[in-house]
């Protein structure tokens, strides 16, 4: 494995940790969609954070994850023809979720919140196979 095993693993981790609280959610309707939203573009941030550690040792302190795509493309052009869509749906996730000037949480619906899962993990299987098919 490029870039620093122990670091990125760890990015991983919090990631999957990420994905546990999503799918508790999504199942038992004990949260908001909102949340969904928000975690699910929180755990690409951390997918995406991981694939850039592996190629550049890098980790910005942004959560653009269109940002950092720009930045894996150096590595792997491929990127955005395979998360380009997904990255556009869950960026906006990390101001709207977050500010109640920004979109009322009551304008999330469940549908929303499980497109923004679905996206999530197609970033996760994008990342997974970059890491795993160059270590």
């Amino acid at each position: 494995m490029q870039g620093n095993k122990i670091i990125i693993l760890e990015w991983i981790k919090k990631a999957e940790d990420d994905e546990l609280n999503i799918k508790s959610i999504l199942k038992h309707r004990d949260g908001t969609p909102s949340l969904v939203c928000f975690v699910s573009q929180q755990m690409s941030e951390k997918y995406l954070k991981s694939l850039l550690i592996f190629y550049a040792n890098d980790c910005p302190k942004i959560h653009s994850l269109k940002e950092l795509s720009e930045r894996i493309a150096k590595y792997s052009p491929d990127i955005f023809s395979k998360t380009g869509e997904h990255v556009i749906l869950l960026d906006p996730y990390y101001i709207e979720t977050r500010y109640p000037s920004d979109v009322s949480s009551e304008l999330f619906t469940w549908e929303m919140a499980e497109d923004a899962y679905k996206s999530a993990m197609k970033i996760k299987e994008f990342v997974l196979e970059k890491i795993n098919s160059e270590e």
